[in-house]
């Protein structure tokens, strides 16, 4: 089962429940949401007991990004080994900061970006024309409720710009927070039907121009940091009454100097979640489509493609 955002025949927003090469319309759920504005458990009796409108066939829909209304997506980082390394590596000048946070116990939480500017599969992430190393940061993601439940579980892209968050740590939001910089899907993995998020493997592959010039694989089995911790922390303080979407950090983080160019194709699949797929533009005049489309939930992305969730099981 998956809970899925898709464009309905009428060319609106619809939140369903996928099962079984079907997906069937949740009753009186307008968005995702008013959805997560619920306790966990009327959440799953509102997903196993779908008695909505006529199915609709799996191949037939376009998937949305599962984030919408008030959502937002934050990330943690230095949670894995690899990627205090890679940030340590990166950041010559502050290398302390990234060693002192990966053994304290507060972790590194950051804002990642409201839910008008996420894009979904099949769609396009960017990179920054003012940074000269933009890399993907594949990523198990937790979905949360309004009262700090985890529903589920979903993919995150964190894109970030290496040279810039390098040169100083206080340039954080630029290198995590701008157009094109967040994509998350393709659905949601309910969390009573994930056994264990620790044993999930992890891929990603950059395919440039036919060629796969990059590829690599881990586990969720290396996190430093417990999951629910990292939840409890984000909610300690905050109130998201509409639910949220938590990154919980990488370990695949290609060598320096690589870099993503405009026309790769980063393909992020992660056990029992599905597949994300994106096609990387090149800064902020190729996604303006995203800025023009905020109100309209059935947006076109120019270069979308392969959206349908039948194409990512």
């Amino acid at each position: 089962m998956h809970i899925t955002r898709y464009v309905d025949p009428h060319g609106g927003a619809a939140v369903g429940v996928d099962s079984n090469g079907r997906i069937t319309p949740l009753d009186d759920v307008s968005s995702l949401g008013k959805l997560l504005r619920l306790p966990l458990s009327d959440i799953r009796a509102r997903c196993e007991g779908t008695g909505g409108g006529p199915a609709i066939g799996r191949a037939d829909v376009r998937l949305l990004p599962p984030v919408d209304s008030l959502m937002e997506v934050w990330a943690a980082g230095v949670t894995y080994r690899r990627s205090r390394e890679a940030r340590v590596q990166e950041s010559d000048r502050a290398a302390d900061v990234y060693e002192l946070v990966y053994d304290a116990e507060r972790p590194e939480l950051f804002f990642k970006s409201v839910a008008w500017r996420v894009t979904g599969h099949g769609e396009q992430i960017s990179v920054r024309g003012d940074s000269e190393i933009n890399v993907p940061e594949p990523e198990l993601a937790l979905v949360l409720n309004a009262h700090g439940e985890t529903v589920g579980y979903t993919i995150c892209n964190d894109v970030s710009s290496r040279s810039i968050e390098g040169m100083n740590p206080l340039y954080l939001p630029q290198a995590k927070v701008y157009l094109g910089g967040c994509a998350v899907g393709p659905a949601i993995r309910p969390a009573w039907e994930l056994a264990d998020p620790y044993a999930l493997t992890i891929r990603m592959s950059i395919e440039r121009s036919g060629d796969v010039v990059w590829d690599g694989q881990a586990s969720t089995a290396e996190l430093r940091r417990n999951l629910d911790d990292l939840a409890s922390f984000l909610v300690r303080e905050e109130s998201f009454p509409e639910g949220a979407v938590l990154s919980t950090g990488t370990s695949l983080v290609p060598d320096l100097p690589f870099t993503l160019v405009p026309g790769d194709t980063v393909r992020i699949e992660i056990d029992e979640l599905g597949v994300l797929k994106s096609r990387v533009a090149g800064g902020r005049d190729d996604m303006r489509w995203v800025v023009a489309a905020a109100d309209n939930p059935a947006r076109a992305c120019p270069l979308a493609e392969d959206r349908h969730i039948g194409s990512v099981r």
